[in-house]
Order: structure tokens, then sequence, then C-alpha cells
């Protein structure tokens, strides 16, 4: 016998209102209920806790990138906002490159209309590596009112802009309300991105990729910037100044690794005392409880994966683990099959030309 359930998503708590976003059927059997609360569960488990790190003041560890004006760090020292207007955007980076590490910060996204609108938090040595840089990002791109903030994790390295490895998601939570733990680690052998302390994405290395495995020494960059010609909807939507100053709120910065010159050919010792005690940290273990919520996120948000575009990479890039699974959920063109388009746009971001994905508007999942 059915039993009918009523969901109003608007009365749970973040979380917990990606029931909304499973597709429920209205009249679902007890059993799928119990699996449902149980995925949901195994998900969001991590959110409440937060990992195990020291946070350094913005004085301490970083500088103003750009649009200096519009970089103003918190009296505390906890963090910085981050200004968008007419004028300009701003940024800001670490005072030294490193050798790996976990790079980590707490970020409050813009609100309302923020069509157009990109946040990025990622890896780079573009400015001292100009035609072979390395790169690890997680940018998160703007929607128009209503719709939900989506965001991409990415990388490259030595120059390969051409191969870009682009992943698409949604969240289960609303970035713009409270402040939300995004996480990069960088290892010799692996690469996790984590959002609060569930790890969204793991790149293994191995030897085919090659120099494409990021390698040389990065530093961590954090930007607010206008990308009205392709973050929202290949363009469609630009940036909207009737709605600014848009703020972007980074704190409880972390900077856990090496700190190097980045044309030093070999890691000190004191380098290598460091890897070895940030490797022993509970981040860099992806624990089976954390692969199922790993797994369940990919399930339930992950709308693009280039893995699984055929069109873009007739035969998938070496460090690719095809998931029967996952690739009954996408086109050919590694989109979902439920919607979508794969237009090809051209992006800018800074200094830096890459590879762009096919881009669409997505209603929520």
């Amino acid at each position: 016998m059915a039993m009918e359930i009523k969901l109003d998503h608007h009365h749970l708590p973040p979380p917990l209102r990606c029931f909304r976003c499973l597709s429920l059927s209205r009249t679902s059997s007890p059993s799928a209920i119990l699996s449902l609360s149980i995925s949901v569960f195994l998900l969001v488990s991590f959110v409440s806790a937060d990992f195990n790190v020291t946070s350094i003041a913005f004085e301490e560890g970083y500088s103003p990138l750009f649009g200096d004006d519009n970089v103003a760090p918190y009296p505390d020292g906890s963090g910085v906002r981050l200004v968008l207007n007419p004028y300009t955007g701003a940024g800001f980076i670490s005072s030294s490159p490193y050798q790996h590490g976990f790079f980590s910060a707490k970020i409050k996204l813009p609100a309302d209309y923020t069509a157009g609108i990109v946040v990025a938090f990622y890896t780079s040595n573009g400015d001292v590596f100009e035609k072979n840089h390395d790169e690890l990002d997680i940018e998160f791109l703007g929607n128009i009112r209503g719709k939900k903030w989506r965001f991409q994790t990415n990388l490259y390295g030595n120059g390969s802009t051409n191969r870009g490895r682009e992943e698409r998601y949604t969240l289960w939570f609303d970035p713009t309300r409270e402040y939300h733990r995004y996480s990069i680690l960088w290892t010799d052998t692996n690469i996790i991105f984590y959002v609060d302390e569930v790890p969204i994405r793991e790149v293994i290395r191995n030897e085919a990729m090659g120099a494409d495995y990021p390698a040389k020494p990065m530093s961590l960059y954090a930007t607010l910037w206008d990308g009205s010609d392709w973050a929202t909807a290949g363009g469609r939507y630009k940036v909207n100044y009737k709605y600014s100053p848009f703020f972007a709120e980074f704190k409880d910065l972390v900077l856990e690794g090496c700190a190097i010159d980045p044309l030093q050919q070999l890691p000190s010792d004191d380098c290598y005392y460091k890897n070895a005690h940030s490797e022993a940290k509970d981040y860099v273990t992806i624990t089976p409880r954390r692969r199922a919520a790993m797994r369940r996120f990919r399930q339930r948000y992950m709308y693009y994966s280039y893995c699984y575009d055929a069109l873009r990479y007739p035969v998938p890039p070496p460090e690719c683990v095809i998931s029967p699974v996952e690739k009954e959920r996408f086109k050919d063109t590694g989109r979902l099959k439920f919607g979508g388009s794969h237009k090809r746009q051209k992006r800018r971001r800074g200094r830096i030309q890459r590879e762009p994905i096919p881009d669409g508007q997505f209603d929520d999942m």
C-alpha cells in the first residue's frame, strides 16, 4: 500500500531540502522513504562538523591581487570581504606558493540576482609559468533570481588548457545564507575537492596523465569578477549592476603545506617533513563513509562531467574512472539526459584563457 507524503522544503533545514531535489513522487512506499532518508543522512552527516585545521589571519598569509579598494579584511583578521561593483571586482593571493597542500576557506556567496558573477577559489602558477601553468579550480557561477548557484571543479597541468577536466554541480544548500567550507587537497598522488567534509571529486594520478597532473608550486587565489560573456547560460544573462555592490565573504582561511620558492628545483627537507605531516591529516583519507557520501553527491548533484563527454573526448582521459551507474545518466555530451544544451562559448578569466565547456540553463534538479 502506497503512503502519501507531503514535504514542504521551505520548512526544512537547508541540508534536508535536498528531499525536494531527489524527485520523489508524492506517493512512495515506506521502504523507498527509508532508503531516501539513509541516502540523505550519509550525504549531510558531515556538514555540522569541520576539519581539524588551523586558519591563518588574512594579513599574515595573503595580500590583495586586484581591486585593492574592494578587498576589505575583517577587523579581527579572521577573513575578508570581496566586492564587485560597476568599476571593478576584487581578488587576493597567498603570500607564498606551495608545493602541495590543503587549501580551504569558509565562503558565503552573493545573494539575490547574481547572473554573470563568478566567485573563484583556486590554485595556480600562471603568473610564473605563463605558457605551461598548473591550476586547480573551484568556480561558483551565479544565476538569475530564483535559480540555484552552480559551481565547477577543474584542473590543468603544464598548460594543458586544451584538455580541460571540468565537472559541474549544484548544491544541497543555499550558499548565500551561511558560510560553508570549500577545500582543495593536492598531493603528489591525488587531488580531492571537498564541500564541507563531503568529498565531491577525487583525481588519482597515474603515469598516463604525464605532465597533465599539476606538479609545479602554486599560490592560492580567490576572486570575485564579472563573467558576463560566459558564466550564466553561455552569456545569455549578464551582470545587472542595478543590484550591486555584490559581496563574497571568506573566513577561516587555511594554508597547510610547504611554502616554497616557485623556481626552486627540489623541495627542501623541511618541505618533506611538512608534506608528510599534512598527509597524515584526516582530510587526506576518503573513508568508506565519505566515499558513500561522495557517490551520493555525484548521483544527485553532478550535471556535467568531461569523462562522459564523448563528443569532446571519444577516448576518456586516462584518469577517468567510468562508473556504469553514472554513465547511464549522461548523454554523449557529458550532460544529464533530462535537459541542457551543448553550446561552446569562448570564455576568459583574467589573464588565462580556458577551454570552454558547454553551458546551459538548468531548472531545479
